[in-house]
């Protein structure tokens, strides 16, 4: 399973800004994977595609009575822009000889976090190459709330663990070779094994980001790395590392585990 994160394919300072070339590279080598057998599902993130709105009306903190129906509005259109935004990963992935399908959460989910309601069966049939691509997006929840973010991140939890035929979680993330343990400008360096007792210092992009930043990914990898073996961060402007981790089983890059990191 592979998460292209909404960094990687998105310019997230501008809204609906589309990073035609990462998205290009990273599926490139979809073909490449499908022809050493493994059955890839694609999960996206939103990026500028839905976080910008989202931020404007607070639709990541639900219903607000005050706003409610420019936050329906706004919840509309980023349901809109999301299909939109996945519409040109299955593009992209057909330009590069890979047939996709889109399963919009909002047509299947509701509530937000690792426990969301919502079968995740569909991502296990015999799919005859036909790759399942799904994303975060808005979803219905139960009461008051009435919406929330169902955060991609999330999704890779309850797949990787529900789903018995995936053997690999990765995250392709932009602009770092994997995790580091201080951020970028800061002289962060790569860390190449993190596990439970690691420690880093990160920031979180709060001025566009409405769900949980690097935070929340590398808490849901840890998650996963308890019942897949091979749970990875990596670089998703360098596309060929995930072939090399597929054949050789190591590349540069972040390997999560869930016991202590060396």
């Amino acid at each position: 399973m592979i998460k292209l994160g909404g960094s990687l394919i998105t310019d997230k300072s501008i809204s609906k800004g589309l990073d035609k070339r990462s998205l290009d590279g990273a599926c490139s080598i979809v073909r490449s994977i499908i022809d050493l057998d493994f059955v890839p599902i694609i999960i996206h993130g939103a990026g500028s595609f839905g976080h910008i709105l989202a931020k404007e009306w607070g639709i990541q903190n639900g219903a607000d009575p005050e706003v409610i129906e420019g936050q329906r509005k706004a919840v509309r259109e980023i349901r809109q822009d999301m299909r939109e935004l996945s519409s040109f990963v299955i593009a992209s992935l057909g330009g590069n000889g890979v047939r996709a399908e889109m399963l919009p959460p909002s047509y299947w989910a509701n509530g937000t976090g690792p426990y969301f309601e919502g079968e995740v069966d569909e991502f296990a049939r015999n799919r005859e190459e036909m790759v399942p691509v799904t994303f975060g997006d808005v979803v219905d929840v139960q009461g008051a709330t009435e919406f929330g973010i169902l955060s991609g991140d999330d999704l890779m939890l309850r797949i990787s663990k529900e789903v018995p035929e995936v053997t690999h979680s990765i995250f392709l993330m932009n602009g770092a070779d994997g995790v580091l343990d201080k951020p970028p400008g800061k002289g962060g360096e790569l860390v190449r094994v993190f596990g439970s007792d690691t420690e880093i210092e990160h920031e979180h992009e709060s001025d566009v980001d409405v769900t949980g930043g690097i935070a929340l990914k590398i808490d849901r990898a840890k998650e996963i790395a308890e019942v897949i073996g091979e749970v990875w961060i990596i670089n998703g402007n360098e596309p060929a590392r995930l072939l090399e981790l597929l054949t050789d089983g190591n590349t540069i890059g972040t390997k999560i585990i869930s016991g202590r990191g060396t």
